[in-house]
């Protein structure tokens, strides 16, 4: 198969995964507090990462690459995390999910300042274009709402851009599952005292769902996305591949309504439409 198809099969499967990671974490934070949620994601999936290096043998990481990996580590393990889920205790799911619409612009920006690519001018109009129809919509129906939840997303996009682009370019020499993995591992004495220091005195009132976003978060959207995320940005192109982003509020609205019985009005999905259109003119001048 072609490598740059491969690349963009790789990163939608990626795009699929993350796309439940919202409305997972939004039935979390009913029961969770989002700090012991945010530690307690890293420490599972760390440790299942973890079993992953020691099974497969996998040689440490050589000196430059820790700082890459701390990277990593401080913001899609930790940042990304952590923000949207302090975000989610002041919007809903379905409004936080217009903001993935803003990763694409965030990860090809990094892609260029971490990852040395350029791509053509056309290429950055459409991704911008992408990017300020999602920003218009939440500017017009979210700061009415909760300014402080807008904000909270929108510097965790900032972070989740930079982690994506830096894991990408790692992946390149490592691999896609072994930066991950290692990110995870790094992170994981810290996280699993947090985990121990922040749960709550009594779990006996914690619901299904809350145990099962918890679960989803853990596993998928902390190890197993990652794991055909960063190859797929390491194989097509971290601004090419990022782009498939703009597709995620679809599936992500999708579930919130399904799952969550969230509203999900006309203008959401006009905007989701309208940022989808984007990709296929940022995929064909990206490089």
């Amino acid at each position: 198969m072609d490598k740059t198809l491969s690349g963009w099969i790789n990163g939608l499967i990626g795009v699929l995964i993350f796309s439940g990671s919202l409305p997972a974490t939004r039935v979390a934070v009913a029961d969770f507090d989002p700090v012991f949620l945010t530690v307690a994601r890293a420490a599972i999936a760390g440790s299942l990462a973890l079993g992953l290096l020691l099974a497969f043998r996998q040689k440490r990481p050589e000196r430059r690459d820790v700082v890459p990996l701390v990277v990593v580590a401080l913001s899609v393990v930790v940042g990304f995390p952590l923000l949207t889920a302090l975000a989610l205790k002041h919007v809903t799911s379905a409004h936080s999910i217009v903001f993935i619409g803003l990763l694409p612009l965030a990860t090809a920006i990094f892609g260029v300042l971490r990852g040395g690519e350029r791509p053509r001018l056309t290429f950055w109009l459409f991704s911008c274009l992408g990017s300020a129809l999602v920003a218009g919509f939440a500017m017009t129906h979210g700061f009415d709402a909760s300014p402080l939840g807008d904000l909270l997303m929108l510097a965790a996009i900032i972070i989740c851009g930079l982690g994506y682009a830096e894991g990408a370019a790692l992946s390149r020499r490592l691999g896609g599952w072994q930066v991950i993995s290692w990110a995870l591992v790094l992170a994981l004495p810290i996280m699993a005292a947090l985990t121990l220091g922040t749960m709550p005195a009594s779990l006996a009132q914690t619901g299904g769902p809350a145990w099962l976003g918890l679960g989803y978060v853990s596993l998928f959207s902390m190890l197993i996305g990652f794991v055909f995320w960063y190859r797929g940005l390491a194989q097509g192109g971290i601004a090419a591949v990022g782009q498939l982003q703009l597709l995620q509020p679809f599936f992500g609205l999708l579930l919130a309504s399904m799952l969550l019985n969230e509203a999900v009005s006309w203008q959401m999905v006009a905007v989701s439409a309208a940022v989808a259109l984007c990709v296929a003119g940022a995929k064909r001048f990206a490089r």
